[in-house]
């Protein structure tokens, strides 16, 4: 199974690539989508969804995983990266993908085993479970990497206990 893991931003939206075989996980790409805020919002939206679509032609994911969006206190930067996010989920609706979504403690307790772990934690269990030399940069990288390696976690228990999330 190929997983899509995706880290929402406006500014920087992190990709993960991976293949679950069996019990190991493969690295296969990540990276991030970049765009600049000296550029108008929807140009900047149409960026996302066209390289997420590249993603998905590239790639043929079998299940995108999204982080949910957690924010206390700025509601315009939620808003922002709330487009960010709704382009990159269109795009994977489009092709009749299966996406998934996760809070930021599934992913923690599924990649690193504590909820409340820090991003250092997350990102060292990232580079030991898919067997890397260096942690992945940008940090959004590494964050939507262990939102694939979370969703694989999931589906896999998921079939164990009967529970269809592919």
């Amino acid at each position: 199974m190929i997983i899509l893991g995706i880290d929402p931003g406006m500014a920087i939206l992190g990709y993960g690539v991976i293949e679950s075989l069996n019990y190991d996980m493969k690295l296969l790409d990540y990276g991030a989508v970049t765009t600049s805020s000296a550029m108008d919002t929807p140009k900047r939206l149409l960026k996302i969804f066209v390289s997420m679509e590249e993603l998905i032609q590239k790639y043929s994911p079998d299940a995108i995983a999204y982080e949910e969006l957690f924010f206390n206190q700025n509601v315009k930067t939620a808003l922002t990266v709330g487009h960010a996010r709704g382009v990159a989920v269109l795009a994977g609706a489009r092709q009749g993908i299966d996406l998934f979504e996760y809070t930021p403690l599934q992913v923690k307790q599924a990649v690193v085993g504590y909820g409340r772990a820090d991003k250092q934690q997350v990102q060292s269990m990232v580079k030991l479970l898919l067997h890397l030399n260096d942690i992945p940069r940008p940090d959004d990288a590494a964050d939507a990497l262990a939102v694939a390696i979370c969703h694989t976690h999931s589906s896999r228990y998921g079939r164990i206990l009967g529970v269809d999330r592919k």
